[in-house]
Protein backbone atom coordinates (compact mmCIF):
# COMPACT_ATOMS: atom_id res chain seq x y z
CA UNK A 1 0.00 0.00 0.00
CA UNK A 2 1.25 3.73 -0.81
CA UNK A 3 0.51 6.13 2.15
CA UNK A 4 1.14 9.93 2.43
CA UNK A 5 1.60 12.12 5.94
CA UNK A 6 1.60 15.81 6.01
CA UNK A 7 3.99 17.15 8.36
CA UNK A 8 2.77 21.29 8.84
CA UNK A 9 4.89 21.68 11.97
CA UNK A 10 7.43 19.87 13.31
CA UNK A 11 5.63 18.06 16.00
CA UNK A 12 3.72 16.98 13.44
CA UNK A 13 7.28 14.77 12.44
CA UNK A 14 7.14 13.44 15.72
CA UNK A 15 3.75 12.02 15.62
CA UNK A 16 4.22 10.29 12.68
CA UNK A 17 8.41 9.49 12.12
CA UNK A 18 8.09 5.85 13.91
CA UNK A 19 5.24 4.78 11.91
CA UNK A 20 6.53 5.92 8.80
CA UNK A 21 9.48 3.59 10.11
CA UNK A 22 7.38 0.86 10.57
CA UNK A 23 4.94 1.17 7.64
CA UNK A 24 8.36 1.29 5.40
CA UNK A 25 9.78 -1.79 7.76
CA UNK A 26 6.00 -3.53 6.39
CA UNK A 27 6.57 -3.19 3.07
CA UNK A 28 4.60 -0.29 2.15
CA UNK A 29 5.39 3.12 0.19
CA UNK A 30 5.21 6.27 1.91
CA UNK A 31 5.87 9.67 1.14
CA UNK A 32 5.98 12.33 3.41
CA UNK A 33 5.15 16.01 2.56
CA UNK A 34 6.42 18.62 4.62
CA UNK A 35 6.06 22.76 5.28
CA UNK A 36 9.35 24.44 5.83
CA UNK A 37 8.25 25.58 8.83
CA UNK A 38 10.60 26.18 11.63
CA UNK A 39 12.32 23.59 11.75
CA UNK A 40 9.99 20.98 10.30
CA UNK A 41 12.81 20.35 7.37
CA UNK A 42 15.15 19.69 9.78
CA UNK A 43 13.78 16.92 11.53
CA UNK A 44 12.71 15.35 8.12
CA UNK A 45 16.41 15.34 7.23
CA UNK A 46 17.58 13.89 10.49
CA UNK A 47 15.12 11.75 10.88
CA UNK A 48 16.15 9.99 7.25
CA UNK A 49 12.28 10.08 5.96
CA UNK A 50 11.59 10.19 2.49
CA UNK A 51 9.60 13.92 1.96
CA UNK A 52 8.83 16.47 -0.25
CA UNK A 53 8.25 19.78 0.39
CA UNK A 54 4.77 21.42 -0.64
CA UNK A 55 5.60 24.92 0.35
CA UNK A 56 7.15 27.27 3.16
CA UNK A 57 5.79 29.26 5.56
CA UNK A 58 7.33 31.87 8.10
CA UNK A 59 6.08 31.96 11.86
CA UNK A 60 3.55 34.86 10.93
CA UNK A 61 0.14 34.89 10.82
CA UNK A 62 0.34 36.41 7.07
CA UNK A 63 2.94 34.40 5.83
CA UNK A 64 0.56 31.72 6.78
CA UNK A 65 -2.54 33.26 4.94
CA UNK A 66 -0.81 34.69 2.12
CA UNK A 67 1.00 31.18 1.20
CA UNK A 68 -2.51 29.15 1.37
CA UNK A 69 -3.04 28.84 -2.19
CA UNK A 70 0.58 27.85 -3.28
CA UNK A 71 0.62 25.43 -0.54
CA UNK A 72 -2.93 23.78 -1.61
CA UNK A 73 -1.08 23.70 -5.24
CA UNK A 74 2.07 22.21 -4.07
CA UNK A 75 0.05 19.45 -2.05
CA UNK A 76 -2.08 18.59 -4.83
CA UNK A 77 0.87 18.23 -7.20
CA UNK A 78 2.66 16.05 -4.78
CA UNK A 79 -0.54 13.63 -4.39
CA UNK A 80 -1.54 13.41 -7.83
CA UNK A 81 1.95 12.21 -8.59
CA UNK A 82 2.47 9.72 -5.92
CA UNK A 83 -1.34 8.27 -5.93
CA UNK A 84 -1.60 6.81 -2.46
CA UNK A 85 -3.93 4.86 -0.97
CA UNK A 86 -4.26 6.73 2.18
CA UNK A 87 -3.75 9.91 4.12
CA UNK A 88 -2.70 10.97 7.10
CA UNK A 89 -2.74 14.79 8.20
CA UNK A 90 -4.28 17.11 11.03
CA UNK A 91 -6.58 19.93 9.65
CA UNK A 92 -7.97 21.03 6.49
CA UNK A 93 -4.49 20.66 4.34
CA UNK A 94 -5.20 16.63 4.39
CA UNK A 95 -8.68 16.78 4.55
CA UNK A 96 -9.31 18.89 1.64
CA UNK A 97 -6.74 17.16 -0.66
CA UNK A 98 -7.77 13.72 0.07
CA UNK A 99 -11.52 15.29 -1.42
CA UNK A 100 -9.84 16.71 -4.30
CA UNK A 101 -8.00 13.22 -4.93
CA UNK A 102 -10.25 11.32 -3.98
CA UNK A 103 -7.55 9.87 -1.33
CA UNK A 104 -9.50 8.58 1.76
CA UNK A 105 -7.89 10.37 5.12
CA UNK A 106 -7.01 9.96 8.79
CA UNK A 107 -7.25 12.90 10.90
CA UNK A 108 -5.07 12.88 14.35
CA UNK A 109 -6.88 16.30 16.33
CA UNK A 110 -6.11 17.41 19.92
CA UNK A 111 -7.21 21.48 19.80
CA UNK A 112 -10.51 22.02 20.61
CA UNK A 113 -9.87 25.59 20.39
CA UNK A 114 -9.38 25.23 16.30
CA UNK A 115 -13.02 25.15 15.86
CA UNK A 116 -13.06 26.59 12.36
CA UNK A 117 -10.42 24.28 10.45
CA UNK A 118 -12.00 21.63 12.55
CA UNK A 119 -15.43 22.53 10.96
CA UNK A 120 -14.44 22.35 7.31
CA UNK A 121 -12.08 19.21 7.61
CA UNK A 122 -14.95 17.02 9.02
CA UNK A 123 -16.49 16.57 6.71
CA UNK A 124 -13.91 15.02 3.96
CA UNK A 125 -12.51 12.45 6.38
CA UNK A 126 -12.57 8.78 6.47
CA UNK A 127 -11.95 8.71 10.40
CA UNK A 128 -10.90 10.92 13.24
CA UNK A 129 -8.85 10.17 16.07
CA UNK A 130 -8.59 12.20 19.40
CA UNK A 131 -7.02 11.84 22.63
CA UNK A 132 -9.46 10.55 25.37
CA UNK A 133 -9.91 13.68 27.37
CA UNK A 134 -10.69 15.74 24.20
CA UNK A 135 -13.95 17.25 24.99
CA UNK A 136 -15.50 17.68 21.82
CA UNK A 137 -17.59 15.60 20.17
CA UNK A 138 -16.95 15.47 16.50
CA UNK A 139 -19.79 13.02 15.09
CA UNK A 140 -20.33 9.36 13.90
CA UNK A 141 -16.73 9.44 12.34
CA UNK A 142 -14.85 10.22 15.68
CA UNK A 143 -12.72 7.32 17.48
CA UNK A 144 -10.61 8.06 20.59
CA UNK A 145 -7.47 6.15 22.29
CA UNK A 146 -5.98 6.54 25.58
CA UNK A 147 -3.65 9.09 25.27
CA UNK A 148 -2.28 11.84 23.38
CA UNK A 149 -0.70 12.25 20.45
CA UNK A 150 2.96 12.77 21.77
CA UNK A 151 2.25 8.96 23.42
CA UNK A 152 3.64 7.83 19.56
CA UNK A 153 6.92 9.05 20.44
CA UNK A 154 7.00 9.60 24.03
CA UNK A 155 5.27 6.33 24.95
CA UNK A 156 7.99 4.00 27.02
CA UNK A 157 8.34 1.80 24.25
CA UNK A 158 9.11 4.27 21.83
CA UNK A 159 11.42 7.47 23.54
CA UNK A 160 14.93 6.22 24.94
CA UNK A 161 17.02 9.12 26.38
CA UNK A 162 20.60 9.53 25.48
CA UNK A 163 22.55 9.38 28.35
CA UNK A 164 25.26 12.23 27.29
CA UNK A 165 22.96 15.04 26.78
CA UNK A 166 23.80 16.99 29.98
CA UNK A 167 27.52 16.81 28.68
CA UNK A 168 26.15 17.91 25.42
CA UNK A 169 24.42 20.80 26.85
CA UNK A 170 27.13 21.80 29.03
CA UNK A 171 26.21 21.14 32.29
CA UNK A 172 27.15 19.31 34.97
CA UNK A 173 25.17 16.67 36.49
CA UNK A 174 24.22 18.07 39.80
CA UNK A 175 23.39 21.47 37.77
CA UNK A 176 19.53 22.44 37.38
CA UNK A 177 18.21 22.82 34.00
CA UNK A 178 15.02 25.25 33.16
CA UNK A 179 13.79 25.37 29.72
CA UNK A 180 11.89 28.48 28.49
CA UNK A 181 9.87 28.10 25.73
CA UNK A 182 8.59 31.14 24.03
CA UNK A 183 5.84 30.79 21.46
CA UNK A 184 5.75 32.88 17.98
CA UNK A 185 1.76 32.41 17.83
CA UNK A 186 2.22 32.22 13.83
CA UNK A 187 -0.18 29.16 13.61
CA UNK A 188 -3.91 29.16 12.36
CA UNK A 189 -4.91 27.67 15.82
CA UNK A 190 -2.72 30.70 17.49
CA UNK A 191 -4.46 33.52 15.58
CA UNK A 192 -5.83 36.46 18.58
CA UNK A 193 -3.90 34.28 21.79
CA UNK A 194 -0.68 35.80 23.37
CA UNK A 195 1.92 35.05 25.37
CA UNK A 196 4.92 36.26 27.89
CA UNK A 197 5.29 40.04 26.99
CA UNK A 198 8.71 40.65 26.23
CA UNK A 199 9.33 42.40 29.31
CA UNK A 200 7.83 39.65 31.49
CA UNK A 201 10.36 36.79 29.21
CA UNK A 202 13.12 39.07 30.59
CA UNK A 203 12.34 39.29 34.29
CA UNK A 204 11.25 35.32 34.19
CA UNK A 205 14.82 34.28 33.17
CA UNK A 206 16.76 37.23 35.74
CA UNK A 207 14.13 35.51 38.46
CA UNK A 208 15.38 31.86 37.68
CA UNK A 209 18.56 32.03 36.55
CA UNK A 210 19.27 32.70 40.56
CA UNK A 211 18.22 29.19 41.09
CA UNK A 212 19.29 27.48 37.39
CA UNK A 213 20.99 26.95 33.78
CA UNK A 214 18.49 28.74 32.11
CA UNK A 215 18.17 27.45 28.62
CA UNK A 216 15.61 29.62 26.05
CA UNK A 217 14.06 28.16 22.51
CA UNK A 218 12.31 30.68 21.13
CA UNK A 219 10.28 30.12 18.22
CA UNK A 220 9.83 33.45 16.94
CA UNK A 221 13.63 34.18 17.34
CA UNK A 222 13.69 37.38 18.65
CA UNK A 223 14.91 37.45 22.22
CA UNK A 224 18.55 38.06 22.40
CA UNK A 225 20.07 36.04 24.79
CA UNK A 226 23.29 37.35 24.70
CA UNK A 227 22.31 39.90 27.52
CA UNK A 228 20.19 38.03 30.00
CA UNK A 229 21.47 35.27 32.07
CA UNK A 230 20.44 32.28 29.88
CA UNK A 231 21.79 30.62 26.80
CA UNK A 232 20.05 29.55 23.66
CA UNK A 233 19.19 26.33 22.89
CA UNK A 234 21.75 25.29 20.14
CA UNK A 235 21.74 21.42 19.89
CA UNK A 236 19.73 19.84 17.00
CA UNK A 237 16.19 20.45 17.39
CA UNK A 238 15.94 16.58 17.36
CA UNK A 239 17.34 16.33 20.92
CA UNK A 240 15.18 18.49 22.62
CA UNK A 241 13.19 15.60 24.27
CA UNK A 242 16.36 14.49 25.37
CA UNK A 243 17.43 17.85 27.20
CA UNK A 244 13.51 18.43 28.48
CA UNK A 245 13.94 14.60 30.03
CA UNK A 246 16.82 15.93 31.80
CA UNK A 247 15.71 19.45 32.69
CA UNK A 248 13.83 20.18 36.11
CA UNK A 249 11.41 22.68 34.65
CA UNK A 250 9.81 23.39 31.81
CA UNK A 251 8.16 26.76 31.53
CA UNK A 252 6.31 27.39 28.63
CA UNK A 253 3.60 29.98 26.27
CA UNK A 254 3.36 27.43 24.12
CA UNK A 255 1.19 24.24 23.83
CA UNK A 256 3.03 20.65 22.74
CA UNK A 257 5.85 21.47 24.46
CA UNK A 258 4.35 21.16 27.89
CA UNK A 259 2.58 17.51 26.94
CA UNK A 260 6.03 16.29 26.29
CA UNK A 261 7.62 17.81 29.32
CA UNK A 262 4.38 16.04 31.13
CA UNK A 263 5.08 12.91 29.89
CA UNK A 264 8.90 13.35 30.41
CA UNK A 265 8.34 13.01 33.88
CA UNK A 266 9.58 16.76 33.78
CA UNK A 267 7.80 19.35 36.01
CA UNK A 268 5.76 22.17 33.29
CA UNK A 269 4.37 25.10 33.63
CA UNK A 270 2.11 26.58 31.02
CA UNK A 271 0.86 30.17 30.83
CA UNK A 272 -1.13 31.81 28.13
CA UNK A 273 -4.30 33.43 27.27
CA UNK A 274 -5.85 29.85 26.19
CA UNK A 275 -5.44 28.71 29.98
CA UNK A 276 -8.73 29.50 31.74
CA UNK A 277 -10.29 29.82 28.63
CA UNK A 278 -13.74 27.79 28.10
CA UNK A 279 -12.50 26.08 25.22
CA UNK A 280 -9.20 25.34 26.64
CA UNK A 281 -7.69 21.85 25.64
CA UNK A 282 -8.60 18.92 27.68
CA UNK A 283 -5.49 17.03 27.85
CA UNK A 284 -3.78 20.39 29.44
CA UNK A 285 -7.08 19.69 32.02
CA UNK A 286 -6.65 16.45 31.92
CA UNK A 287 -2.42 16.84 32.84
CA UNK A 288 -3.28 19.42 35.25
CA UNK A 289 -5.80 16.98 37.19
CA UNK A 290 -2.86 14.44 37.41
CA UNK A 291 -0.57 16.65 39.09
CA UNK A 292 1.54 16.72 36.23
CA UNK A 293 1.92 20.04 34.68
CA UNK A 294 0.23 23.85 36.09
CA UNK A 295 -1.98 25.86 34.19
CA UNK A 296 -1.50 29.59 35.04
CA UNK A 297 -2.52 32.70 34.25
CA UNK A 298 -0.54 35.29 36.15
CA UNK A 299 3.02 35.53 35.46
CA UNK A 300 3.68 36.55 39.70
CA UNK A 301 2.11 33.12 40.06
CA UNK A 302 4.20 31.49 37.64
CA UNK A 303 7.35 32.94 38.84
CA UNK A 304 6.47 31.85 42.64
CA UNK A 305 5.44 28.60 41.24
CA UNK A 306 8.92 28.09 39.54
CA UNK A 307 10.68 28.89 42.44
CA UNK A 308 8.85 26.27 45.06
CA UNK A 309 9.74 23.79 42.62
CA UNK A 310 13.26 24.51 41.72
CA UNK A 311 14.02 24.50 45.13
CA UNK A 312 12.21 21.69 46.75
CA UNK A 313 14.31 18.45 46.30
CA UNK A 314 12.26 15.88 46.10
CA UNK A 315 10.34 17.42 42.73
CA UNK A 316 12.23 15.43 40.45
CA UNK A 317 11.61 11.71 41.96
CA UNK A 318 8.16 12.71 42.97
CA UNK A 319 7.37 13.46 38.81
CA UNK A 320 9.13 10.71 37.61
CA UNK A 321 6.76 8.38 39.80
CA UNK A 322 4.05 10.36 38.66
CA UNK A 323 4.87 9.59 35.14
CA UNK A 324 5.43 6.06 35.37
CA UNK A 325 1.91 5.67 37.11
CA UNK A 326 0.56 8.03 34.30
CA UNK A 327 1.69 6.12 31.42
CA UNK A 328 1.09 3.00 32.23
CA UNK A 329 -2.71 3.48 31.19
CA UNK A 330 -1.55 5.05 28.31
CA UNK A 331 -1.77 3.29 24.48
CA UNK A 332 1.36 3.80 22.43
CA UNK A 333 -0.28 5.69 19.45
CA UNK A 334 2.19 4.69 16.90
CA UNK A 335 0.60 1.23 16.97
CA UNK A 336 -2.83 2.66 16.25
CA UNK A 337 -1.95 4.52 13.21
CA UNK A 338 0.00 1.38 12.00
CA UNK A 339 -2.98 -0.43 12.16
CA UNK A 340 -5.32 2.05 10.67
CA UNK A 341 -3.20 2.86 7.68
CA UNK A 342 -3.14 -1.56 7.20
CA UNK A 343 -6.86 -1.38 7.79
CA UNK A 344 -7.04 1.35 5.34
CA UNK A 345 -8.58 3.78 7.83
CA UNK A 346 -11.24 1.19 8.97
CA UNK A 347 -11.18 1.85 12.37
CA UNK A 348 -13.75 -0.90 13.81
CA UNK A 349 -10.99 -3.78 13.02
CA UNK A 350 -8.35 -1.71 15.40
CA UNK A 351 -7.79 -2.36 19.20
CA UNK A 352 -7.19 -0.17 21.63
CA UNK A 353 -10.03 2.73 20.16
CA UNK A 354 -13.41 3.70 21.20
CA UNK A 355 -16.06 5.19 19.36
CA UNK A 356 -16.37 8.59 20.57
CA UNK A 357 -20.39 7.64 21.07
CA UNK A 358 -19.51 5.08 23.40
CA UNK A 359 -19.26 2.03 21.87
CA UNK A 360 -16.11 -0.05 22.02
CA UNK A 361 -14.53 -0.64 18.31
Amino acid sequence: MRFVFLTNTPAHVHLYKHAVARLEDHGHEVLVLGRDYGCTVDLLEYYDLRYEVYGKCNTTKASLFLRLPSHYLGLLTAVRRFDPDHIFGMGSYAAHTGALTRTPVSLILDSEPTTLDTRISRPFARTILTPHPFRKDLGPKHYVFQGFKETAYLHPDEFDPRADIRDRLGVGPDEQIVIARFNAFGSHHDVGEQGFTPDKRREFIETLSQHATVFVSDEGGDLDCSELPARSYDLHPALMHDALYAADLLVADTQTMVTEAALLGTPAIRSNSFVGSADDMGNFLALEDAGLIFNIRSHDAVLEKSVELLTDDDTGERWQQMRREFLSEMVNLTDVIVNVAESEGAVDAVSHVTARTGTST
